[in-house]
């Protein structure tokens, strides 16, 4: 086994010693950074941001390209407008405050949801008098096949 002190040159040789490297090795910085990146790119498509609704799936799906408020109701009756929490008694007043221009809203249920908050909530806007459009889904090609 060899111990080096002194820098371990040979002798003969000039034998200045060394400081520290004061100098920063980037690479493994933007190594790192560039791993992050692609992991980031390869899973920003899979993360959904906001309320999760699975609306029904139907067989013909209007296209809307409207922007009109959204209310969503989850599978346990919560329900959302906007992403925001909101009374069932203060809805259509809420729906008018926010969006005073606003004469339709999207209606966002999961397809899990009891039937009676559904009621409920078109029961509130039909007596605003703001016309509700149901959210739907388009049913798969393949799912229609195996039928």
């Amino acid at each position: 086994m060899a111990l080096s002190v002194n820098g371990g040159g040979l002798p003969g040789r000039n034998q200045r010693s060394h400081g520290t490297l004061s100098d920063i090795n980037i690479t493994p910085f933007v190594d790192v950074l560039l791993v992050l990146l692609i992991i980031f790119m390869l899973t920003a498509h899979v993360m959904e941001f906001g309320i999760e609704v699975d609306v029904p799936k139907v067989r013909q799906v209007r296209d809307s390209a409207q922007e009109l408020p959204v209310v969503s109701i989850t599978r346990d009756g919560n329900l959302f407008l906007n992403e925001k929490p909101v009374n069932i008694n203060e809805l259509p007043a809420e729906v008018k405050r926010r969006f005073s221009q606003a004469e339709q809203v999207y209606l966002r249920a999961d397809k899990n949801t009891p039937w009676d908050p559904i009621a409920q909530v078109m029961s509130e806007l039909n007596r605003a008098q703001i016309k509700i459009n149901a959210v739907t889904q388009p049913e798969d090609e393949a799912e229609r096949k195996r039928r």
